[in-house]
């Protein structure tokens, strides 16, 4: 069994849950009569990010005590993490602010969330690893020249630290992906910042000419690109539109 195997069982686990909690909840909202209620301890609305928690937790110390030839079992704690995953990162919104933001603006970022899980899951699955480090992983320091082997090294390092830039400028899919594929954080790194990014803040003075250009950019550019996102995840997990202060 290859650890590719045990990825597309997580990524399975991944997308299937998140499908399937993002139908339970809007058939809740919808107040259907056959589907199941929230679950309810006396006052205290349980969350599904709770048994999210716990399944991440068994299935994390699962996969470390299962020996290497139970595959089946192996699997299925890939599986595990998977569904564990899904079901934390859909209520992320809630754990960043700590209060119930589901249905709100907010809670956007929870979908956020499991997308980009999705798709760098997704890239993985496709052969892209990490800042190529398999690559240095495969020369042989006897035979590889120091000098192959330093600008091995040096690359990595110099794309890392166009992807914290791109990271800082508000860019996350850009600084994210550019992790996994080379040129693409520094396109990321050389453009302008979103505004209200740590780097506009810092670098972007009240009134200066790039952060004018930025909110222009941002105007023109990036809020159709976001209403088409969220378009797009709304049709998928259900319309974000309560007020801020209200509950589901």
């Amino acid at each position: 069994m290859t650890s590719s195997e045990r990825l597309l069982f997580f990524f399975i686990g991944l997308v299937t849950t998140f499908v399937f909690i993002r139908i339970s909840v809007r058939m809740i909202r919808a107040k259907v009569r056959w589907w199941p209620r929230n679950i309810v301890h006396g006052d205290t609305h349980v969350h599904h990010v709770v048994f999210g928690t716990v399944l991440l937790l068994l299935s994390s110390v699962t996969s470390l005590v299962i020996p290497d030839d139970l595959h089946g079992a192996r699997l299925a704690a890939a599986a595990g993490l998977g569904v564990g995953a899904a079901l934390v990162l859909d209520e992320f919104a809630l754990i960043l602010h700590l209060r119930d933001v589901y249905w709100t603006k907010a809670g956007r970022l929870s979908v956020d969330a499991v997308f980009l899980a999705i798709g760098l899951t997704g890239t993985f699955l496709l052969g892209a690893r990490p800042l190529g480090y398999d690559e240095v992983l495969q020369l042989n320091p006897e035979t590889t020249p120091s000098d192959t082997f330093t600008l091995r090294l040096l690359t990595i390092g110099v794309n890392l630290c166009f992807a914290i830039v791109a990271l800082l400028k508000g860019k996350i899919w850009t600084g994210l992906l550019g992790l996994l594929v080379p040129v693409v954080p520094a396109v990321g790194a050389v453009r302008l910042a979103r505004p209200g990014s740590p780097w506009a803040r810092w670098r972007y003075p009240e009134g200066s000419r790039k952060l004018a250009r930025a909110y222009r950019r941002e105007a023109r550019i990036r809020q159709p690109i976001i209403r088409a996102k969220i378009a797009v995840q709304e049709f998928i997990s259900g319309r974000h539109d309560l007020p801020d202060h209200d509950r589901p």
